[in-house]
């Protein structure tokens, strides 16, 4: 009989949820005095204050020098989105998709822009598809981490430095976690809300010279909303990528960008900032090897993230259920954790298998991690002694 006995620690932040994502450790609204409150974006201090989130940016993430960086609106979709809407047209286009993001950008590509030459390669949650199968003549569009199916690609290897089509990649939950290889990407996207705990409604967008190449050559034929324009005159609009960005964006988010870049870079900057993911990871990897009845949704323990680390139930007794039950089991222990306090937020994504997903980015402390998969296993016992 599995102990029913509640556990005596608890995490001392119960924040798991994979966007907005939990604040740095040690943060609070007091270390925001010097936002530029009430002042406009185009003032001196705005724009300095926009430049140099953009400049801590490639610092820590260490971006060539000769890549543009854009603060957009709308987040990570309004990121992705501005460079589908500006940049495709020219070639063919293939897409890759394993989870709910990418699919929403095979369905812009597919239903919205109505591109003709366009290929998609899709595989099941916890799955990548053949890499192999894609055509870098071609522009080629796929996330790097997979945020609702807690799988990664490992590295750009895949992607040859002599391509002639555009890479446009999402990149939202994997930037300040994950090595990406931006020298391999053509277009880069995240937001402040993934793994820095800004935020939300921010997006970044990071431009190769191949990038602004197309920008410069290529007008597509269809309408452009304002905010996705990012050239006047056939020449890039530089100072969207200096600070002058398209819409007015939120000073106080800002302000709280730059202090979580900045405790980034006192911890020891983007290894420090991966290392930390790698270790919650870690913590996970090693209770599941000792647990019965979960294991993680990807399938090839190499490409587990350890950003989104996203778990399946695999008890017999509850995969015997039907779907409902298979689900309804699942939100009962989510719902058991946060009603005692214990985790806000694990639910799977809701086009996911029924699971838990559990954000283990820089911002989470290991000791929280570590507290919490007790309680895991406590609700699980607790849940299936009612059936």
């Amino acid at each position: 009989m599995t102990d029913l006995t509640m556990p005596a620690l608890r995490p001392a932040n119960p924040r798991f949820s994979s966007g907005p994502t939990t604040k740095r450790p040690g943060w609070s609204l007091q270390k925001l005095q010097d936002a530029a409150l009430g002042r406009s974006h185009r003032s001196k201090i705005g724009k300095s204050k926009l430049k140099q989130a953009i400049e801590l940016t490639r610092e820590v993430l260490r971006i060539p020098a000769d890549y543009r960086i854009g603060i957009v609106p709308a987040s990570d979709t309004g990121a992705v989105e501005m460079a589908l809407w500006s940049l495709l047209g020219p070639r063919g286009v293939d897409v890759a998709a394993w989870e709910s993001f990418g699919a929403d950008w095979i369905t812009d590509v597919f239903s919205q822009l109505k591109l003709e030459d366009t290929r998609k390669f899709l595989a099941d949650f916890g799955q990548l598809p053949d890499f192999s199968q894609l055509d870098f003549d071609r522009d080629v569009i796929f996330t790097w981490n997979g945020t609702t199916s807690g799988v990664r690609v490992l590295n750009g290897d895949f992607i040859p430095a002599d391509r002639k089509g555009l890479t446009i990649c999402d990149a939202t939950s994997a930037a300040f976690a994950q090595n990406v290889d931006f020298t391999k990407l053509d277009v880069t996207t995240f937001s402040w809300q993934k793994v820095m705990g800004g935020e939300a409604a921010h997006g970044m967008l990071i431009l190769s010279p191949r990038a602004v190449e197309r920008l410069e050559s290529y007008s597509p034929p269809w309408p452009l909303p304002k905010i996705f324009r990012m050239t006047k005159g056939g020449k890039l609009n530089e100072g969207i990528f200096e600070g002058s960005t398209i819409n007015t964006p939120s000073m106080l988010c800002v302000e709280d960008y730059l202090d979580t870049l900045n405790w980034g870079k006192s911890i020891g900057g983007l290894d420090a900032l991966m290392a930390r993911a790698d270790a919650n990871l870690a913590a996970v990897a090693n209770w599941v090897d000792e647990t019965g009845w979960v294991d993680f949704l990807a399938d090839d323990p190499a490409t587990r993230s350890n950003t989104g680390i996203c778990l399946k139930i695999v008890d017999p007794q509850i995969n015997a259920l039907d779907a409902a039950g298979q689900a309804a089991f699942a939100k009962s222990i989510v719902s058991l954790l946060d009603g005692e306090g214990v985790a806000y937020d694990i639910g799977s994504y809701a086009k996911a298998p029924p699971g838990i997903r559990i954000w283990g980015a820089a911002t989470v402390e290991l000791s929280d991690i570590e507290a919490l998969l007790p309680w895991l296993d406590w609700a699980y016992a607790k849940q299936k002694s009612s059936l």
